[in-house]
């Protein structure tokens, strides 16, 4: 056909075809909606409506059954007045940090040591990172029987009278034990991302600072630390939060005791469901997730003020 003639039959004659990036750009946005719709159901329907629903009886009387009554804010008011919920958040929080500064200078010399030159690197992190992938509840057992029965009878061969009694029986130390037995587990995942951190580092730098005269410490201390605080403030904001939430180890450590010395905030909500105190405890969750999030706004924070300074 001529171009006299396409342009005497006029531009309605004349279809193109639909370009191909249209077509890909519908099948696009179909996947993304068929895989996004289901899972914001899903986070609506098990975190959302539980927690909106949480929030509500935390403002009356229930129990866990029967009838309720609605009372504001009064389980708030009463909960700040309560000693085992103050000191089970002093707990929380002591141990949070202890912990989170225990794992983050383990890992960083393993790390160190895994990233040297040394024979069977390689088995040698496969075994580091075995604990990570056992149950933190299984692990808490085992330290348990340690604890409870190795441990005082190794003591008592030594002539340690101090340590023929179980540190889970002693209240002022019984913590020691649970930040042992929860680094214990952290640790492998702590020395996952400083060694990742460490092996972004180039080679070139250390060589040009041995050039220069530095010594191991001075390497570390201009070089190698600088370059991963990145990777210290990843592990610590993931450490902390984590260890907020503690639960599993303690229960099979101590289960809270001796008397409530190792109750976590997490512990404390937990059985208040269970001992008819649910909308007590709800008031209590509900400041606890206040209480992580303003933490992790304050994180947050500070990481972006770092990123703003260094830029």
């Amino acid at each position: 056909m001529s171009l006299t003639a396409v342009k005497e039959a006029g531009p309605s004659t004349v279809t193109a075809p639909p370009g191909p990036g249209k077509v890909r750009r519908r099948k696009a946005e179909r996947t993304y909606y068929l895989m996004l719709v289901p899972a914001v159901l899903l986070f609506t329907l098990f975190i959302t409506v539980p927690g909106l629903v949480g929030m509500f009886y935390s403002l009356t009387n229930y129990a866990g059954y029967g009838d309720w009554t609605f009372i504001g804010i009064r389980n708030y008011t009463s909960m700040f007045g309560d000693p085992r919920i103050l000191d089970s958040y002093w707990f929380t929080i002591w141990f949070s940090v202890v912990t989170t500064v225990v794992v983050n200078v383990l890992a960083l010399l393993l790390a160190l040591g895994l990233n040297g030159r040394i024979k069977w690197k390689t088995g040698l992190r496969g075994i580091y990172f075995i604990p990570m992938v056992i149950s933190g509840i299984v692990i808490a057992y085992v330290f348990n029987y340690l604890f409870s029965n190795a441990v005082p009878q190794f003591a008592a061969q030594l002539g340690w009278t101090a340590g023929e009694t179980s540190i889970l029986a002693n209240e002022d130390w019984a913590w020691l034990a649970i930040v042992i037995v929860t680094a214990w587990q952290a640790v492998p995942g702590a020395v996952i991302i400083y060694l990742a951190g460490l092996m972004a580092i180039p080679n070139d730098i250390y060589e040009a600072a041995q050039l220069d005269g530095a010594g191991a410490w001075r390497r570390f201390r201009s070089i190698t630390f600088p370059l991963l605080f990145g990777y210290v403030i990843i592990n610590t904001i993931l450490g902390f939060k984590g260890f907020l939430n503690a639960y599993d180890i303690i229960i099979a450590l101590t289960g809270g005791g001796p008397g409530t010395a190792t109750m976590s905030v997490a512990m404390t909500i937990f059985n208040g469901f269970s001992d008819g105190d649910y909308a007590f405890q709800m008031a209590n969750a509900v400041v606890f997730f206040v209480f992580t999030v303003l933490v992790s706004l304050l994180q947050l924070l500070f990481v972006r003020n770092r990123e703003v300074n260094l830029s």
